[in-house]
């Protein structure tokens, strides 16, 4: 049976972190859809077209992932391209108190989209998006916490090399 996956994230911006975790999902899934939310509430540093052209080539040579950007709710993206589950990250505790209320009101919206939680790597739990975002913009070097394409976003952003 062929099983897809929606692995839902702002991406802002991508990191190796992120990456894992799409990267393990496709040990369950035969097929993962990197979903970048178009609209997040938050205050973002990239476009969604640049946020998605990072992550795709991020993922270039990963044939079973693929990456998309949408909005509204997530679920019915879900259901939209034939997914059965959402991928969610879990890096420390109070992410699964939040991704905990969130699976279940993603249940209540859609009986048939399961959520499936991933343990973030030991390498990769000190990383998140505002971590990334604030180093670079101080001119901190992140190159050990995404990918080249990413770096170089970034460091082209802040106006440094």
């Amino acid at each position: 049976m062929f099983k897809k996956a929606v692995y839902p994230a702002s991406l802002d911006p991508i990191h190796k972190g992120h990456i894992d975790i799409a990267r393990r999902a496709t040990k369950i899934f035969d097929e993962v859809t990197v979903a970048i939310y178009a609209t997040p509430k938050k205050n973002l540093l990239f476009t969604v077209d640049e946020r998605v052209d990072l992550a795709r080539e991020a993922f270039k040579d990963d044939s079973n992932i693929s990456v998309a950007k949408f909005s509204g709710l997530v679920v019915n993206y879900a259901q939209s391209i034939g997914a059965s589950a959402l991928i969610r990250g879990l890096r420390l505790f109070g992410d699964f108190e939040y991704e905990f209320r969130m699976g279940i009101a993603n249940k209540s919206l859609a009986q048939d989209i399961e959520t499936v939680a991933i343990l973030a790597d030991v390498h990769f739990i000190h990383i998140s998006s505002s971590t990334v975002r604030e180093i670079a913009e101080l001119g901190g070097d992140v190159s050990h916490m995404v990918p080249p394409n990413v770096n170089d976003a970034l460091k082209n952003r802040f106006g440094y090399q």
